[in-house]
């Protein structure tokens, strides 16, 4: 008996969780030499040791692999760094499809992206997309989420060409300002154009932007420690502050009219929670209000500013969140169901969460079948499993 029954559940937000040669098939010598002998930080390395350990040290670990899916996190979970097992797991979960994104690699990507050798930032990021193709080819199901850097606008265009051609079915962009020109910047129309034609939505994921400034800890009281144990990046000021440069770059694109040019073009927020959305629609309606009269960018656009997140974003919850009053203050059009597997922060049981906080505002059952299925239908288009390829 699958974990998900009952209704059509699509996930939109899983990993795979990379061990320390897992990019290395993939990378020229160049970009090997930049991410090191391990790729990852000695940390890393190390509890990807001790989980091996663990399970070596148990004579019955792989036996239960199945009935434990839910269970185990990390390096740990079933397929979570071999793609035919993952497919195993998807049987298991019994997610209609799941988007599937790295763990570690955008750390990476992130730090080059705001440095000089673009031919490095490029490098790391075909080695990112190569390899997530290769994890999802077992299964039509598991769709792999490419990543297209902003750092140069004529060799971005050619990259996102690139990675479609390649089989991503979603492309995630960097969640910071590109150093030397807007994401909204008009040279990157033909992008936004190919993209939406193709039904490849644009994706910003935490991890691939800045946190808070890391001097808030030095508070003069004990280090805090972060939930995944250690001294860990996220704690709770970095978690209240993760939407703020979403808010953002996603302001630019919706004012500077890439959404209302390219109205067939999707943007997901992932892993950014979503109880400041509503606040954040109402916003973007009074700098409309306020700035109208002045600035012929806003001008020209035929909706108010939260119209166009209603229409063309997609945004996943934490099942710790309130999502039903999310939904009820936000729109139902929005919001779409992830399991974050095999991350320790999607729980061991996301649904019940969930399920939990739709009851306590009454959301009705058409509006969860948006939250668990047709949002995210409308958000992948023709990328769909089971539906026509984006090339007809």
């Amino acid at each position: 008996m699958p974990y998900a029954e009952g209704r059509v559940y699509h996930d939109a937000d899983s990993h795979i969780f990379e061990t320390p040669d897992f990019y290395e098939a993939f990378a020229d010598a160049a970009t090997l030499r930049h991410l090191g002998d391990d790729c990852f930080s000695g940390v890393t390395v190390e509890m990807f040791d001790e989980a091996q350990r663990a399970a070596q040290a148990d004579p019955e670990f792989a036996a239960r692999a199945e009935a434990d899916v839910m269970q185990r996190k990390l390096w740990s979970a079933l397929g979570a760094y071999d793609g035919v097992e993952r497919s195993r797991a998807l049987d298991l979960l019994g997610f209609r499809s799941q988007l599937v994104f790295d763990s570690f690699m955008r750390f990476h990507l992130r730090t080059a992206e705001q440095g000089d050798d673009l031919d490095l930032i490029y490098s790391l990021a075909r080695t990112h997309n190569r390899a997530l193709v290769e994890f999802c080819s077992s299964d039509p199901r598991l769709l792999p989420v490419g990543y297209v850097p902003l750092a140069d606008i004529e060799r971005s265009i050619q990259f996102a060409a690139e990675a479609i051609e390649l089989g991503c079915a979603a492309l995630q962009a960097p969640g910071d300002c590109p150093r030397r020109h807007s994401p909204s910047h008009q040279g990157f129309d033909p992008m936004w154009a190919m993209m939406a034609e193709s039904s490849t939505p644009l994706i910003f994921h935490l991890g691939a932007g800045r946190l808070a400034d890391t001097t808030y800890n030095l508070n003069g009281r004990d280090p805090e420690p972060s939930f995944l144990g250690g001294d860990g990046s996220i704690k709770s000021i970095e978690y209240v502050a993760t939407p703020n440069p979403i808010m953002e770059t996603l302001s630019a694109l919706i004012i500077d009219g890439v959404l209302h040019d390219h109205p067939d073009l999707r943007v997901g927020l992932i892993e950014f929670g979503a109880s400041w959305l509503p606040g954040w629609m109402h916003f973007l309606d009074s700098a409309m209000d306020a700035f109208v009269k002045n600035e012929r960018r806003l001008q020209r656009l035929d909706m108010k500013l939260s119209d166009y997140v209603r229409r063309q974003v997609r945004v996943t919850p934490f099942p710790h969140e309130n999502t039903g009053w999310t939904i009820a203050q936000g729109g139902d059009d929005i919001f779409m169901f992830s399991s974050d597997y095999p991350h320790i922060e999607g729980g061991r049981n996301p649904i019940a969460r969930f399920e939990r906080s739709l009851d306590a505002s009454s959301i009705s059952a058409d509006a969860r079948d948006k939250f668990y299925e047709k949002n995210f239908e409308d958000f992948m288009g023709a990328r769909v499993p089971g539906r026509p390829s984006p090339a007809g």
